[in-house]
């Protein structure tokens, strides 16, 4: 009988529906080895040798293998097929005693494609495991050492990441970004106009005062410019129309399907993840890390059979789509994120799938389906409109041929389309309103998870196996925090993110963080070699870190005062403080005096449910804020959204 090894009981079962009785399937578990968790675990001595040890609860997992592999006669590791995938491969081919074993590789659960791997199996990929193995070093040589510097100039418990630190970075730079800026007053003019001959009214918008931009910056000069409007005549100056093609996305990425579920679910990276993980161990879909658009031939001509059968003709492009990776270095040969079987428009019959995968699914589902589809076409008018020394302009867009928004609508697609009436060249108008509308220039947004996985893959920092940690634990770490959606950096997070980019200014840039990157892709090309490229790291990264410990100065983490008095010595202020579990409340004068309260964060408004109870802020053991009730437990009351309505900003202008 013939050993197949793979991570997780869940891909076994999966592989044992289809694969015949002469297989036996075994699961590591994940990893089976890993550095220690107490030392260092990396000989700088000896050319950075990794002191991997076995993982003790795997110990099971690993005594069924072996037993295993004694009595088979053929072993094939089937590991996920990339470099996490590629190291659980070389450690499960290091614990059966030299047996001869070998390594397959599928993207998709599916029999044709499994079948397809045995027939071609291969060593494992040295290069591959190479690179894992620079990665997991290069992180334990910043984290191991840094994170005593940490201790000892910013606050005892804290902890670095190479790349997390550098995620921190961008989220505490945007925060700088928006507590300096200064809004700056414009003014949009709108003119309601009519036909001479009917009462069909239509809005255009002042784009231009004579030869120069419709700039209005003041209300002295928006006053003047009403005025001219109201005594202006209004005559059609053009009138353009046209056909516009608007293209469908490309089949999904990691990075855009964590994003997607993200911006329309408000799913955190780690949850997507965590169903795409079901969903293709089940055989549902192709492997979820990847940052390739790429679709195997086989995929590309059944999506374009389903199209042709259920939207006919008409939808099908007379040729495949093909999409150009827009990550900086695609990973290996990877497959875009699809169905295995583009037949199948709904998993829910399976009882396996709970609805959260059900949802993904459908996404994942239809924007494969829509990204080999025809255009949108729409037919757009824009017509511009002469007053005086002003321009005007309206546009609008109706859709003409759904395409690819057949499978792939959006809410905008109605609201969107704006149905102007027929006008000629020439022809006069009448005016209607002019509507002044004061607005400001509004700061940078704050990111959010979509946002910022798309600037950490538009910069090449991190991978798709790499995402969903990163915001994970710079969560967990408390360097940042999320509100309403949206990352705000806690003091920690600043003071940390100023201490390193202070003191390690070359090793937490951008560009740096992205070349490493380069260098592990390099390594996992055979084009490096992986000793190399650490000690290229680490002999200016060790003496930097001799100079800083020696010569750099504490840094201060700023608190923010309650104005009270410390109950306790009478002499401090009470002040809020973040420690390793989230906020408290604490003496100004620690450590001289040792004074702790709980810090309760209140949202400003009662309880909807019981009335009594005040609404607090709360965080899941993960991190993960919600609201309740302070009455809890007697009051059970809870949500993730806070229940308090937002204020609406009021425009300053009139109608003049």
């Amino acid at each position: 009988m013939d050993l197949i090894v793979v991570e997780s009981p869940t891909k076994a079962r999966t592989l044992s529906r289809f694969l015949g009785s002469g297989f036996d399937l075994e699961a590591t578990m994940g990893h089976i080895k890993d550095l220690p968790k107490s030392t260092l675990g990396v000989d700088i001595e000896k050319n950075f040798e990794p002191l991997y040890e076995p993982i003790a609860k795997k110990k099971d997992a690993v005594s069924k293998i072996k037993s295993k592999a004694k009595n088979a006669k053929n072993i094939y590791i089937a590991t996920d097929p990339d470099r996490e995938g590629e190291a659980i491969a070389f450690h499960v081919s290091e614990i059966i005693n030299g047996k001869k074993n070998f390594r397959i590789v599928f993207h998709e659960i599916t029999k044709e494609a499994v079948e397809e791997a045995l027939k071609n199996p291969r060593a494992v990929n040295v290069n591959l495991v190479d690179a894992q193995v620079a990665r997991r070093v290069l992180d334990r040589l910043v984290g191991y050492k840094l994170s005593p510097l940490l201790w000892k100039k910013v606050r005892r418990g804290l902890s670095a990441g190479r790349v997390q630190s550098v995620a921190v970075r961008l989220i505490v730079e945007r925060e700088k970004e928006i507590e300096s800026f200064t809004p700056q007053e414009y003014w949009d003019i709108f003119c309601l106009v009519s036909k001479k001959d009917s009462k069909e009214e239509f809005s255009v918008k002042l784009i231009k005062i004579g030869e120069g931009s419709a700039k209005i910056t003041n209300e002295k000069q928006a006053t003047q410019v009403v005025s001219d409007l109201k005594g202006a005549s209004y005559k059609v100056s053009s009138v353009e129309k046209r056909e516009v093609k608007k293209s469908p996305y490309p089949p999904f990425t990691t990075s855009t399907m964590t994003q997607a579920g993200a911006r329309i679910f408000g799913w955190s990276a780690k949850k997507t993840m965590s169903l795409a993980q079901k969903l293709y161990e089940e055989g549902a879909i192709s492997y979820h890390r990847t940052d390739s658009t790429f679709v195997a031939a086989s995929a590309l001509e059944k999506v374009r059979g389903y199209i042709k059968e259920k939207f006919g003709n008409q939808y099908l492009p007379a040729s495949p789509r093909f999409y150009k990776t827009t990550s900086k270095v695609a990973q290996e040969a990877h497959e875009a994120v699809r169905p295995t079987d583009v037949n199948f428009k709904f998993v829910a019959k399976a009882s396996r799938f709970g609805k959260d995968e059900e949802t993904l699914y459908q996404l994942i589902w239809k924007r494969f389906v829509a990204s080999q589809m025809k255009e949108a076409l729409y037919d757009e008018t824009v017509i511009e409109i002469t007053a005086l020394k002003y321009l005007l302009r309206a546009s609008g867009q109706v859709i003409k041929f759904d395409g690819w928004k057949k499978v792939l609508p959006s809410k905008l697609d109605e609201l969107g389309q704006i149905t102007l009436p027929g006008v000629k060249n020439g022809e006069d108008l009448n005016l209607v309103k002019v509507d002044p509308q004061q607005k400001f220039t509004e700061a940078p947004a704050r990111y959010t998870e979509a946002s910022l996985i798309k600037t950490l893959e538009k910069l090449g920092i991190g991978r798709p196996s790499t995402y969903a940690p990163i915001i994970s634990t710079i969560q967990i770490r408390n360097y940042v925090e999320k509100e309403e959606g949206k990352f705000i950096p806690t003091p920690v997070g600043v003071a940390v993110v100023d201490f390193l980019v202070a003191n390690f200014p070359d090793i937490f840039d951008y560009a740096f963080t992205a070349e490493m990157e380069d260098t592990l892709d390099k390594i996992a090309d055979g084009k490096n070699v992986w000793t190399d490229s650490i000690k290229k790291f680490w002999n200016p990264f060790n003496d930097k870190l001799t100079e800083v410990t020696k010569h750099s100065k504490r840094v201060k983490i700023e608190v923010e005062k309650l104005g009270k008095k410390c109950p306790t010595c009478k002499q401090g202020e009470l002040v809020i403080r973040v420690g390793r579990f989230g906020k408290f409340i604490s003496c100004s004068r620690f450590p001289d005096c040792k004074h702790t309260e709980k810090y309760v964060e209140k949202a400003g408004m009662k309880c909807p449910e019981c009335g009594k109870g005040d609404v607090i802020v709360k965080k899941t053991r993960r991190g993960k804020r919600f609201f309740g009730c302070s009455r809890y437990p007697k009051c059970k009351w809870a949500s993730w959204r806070n229940p308090k309505p937002e204020a609406k900003t009021q425009n300053v202008a009139g109608t003049p």
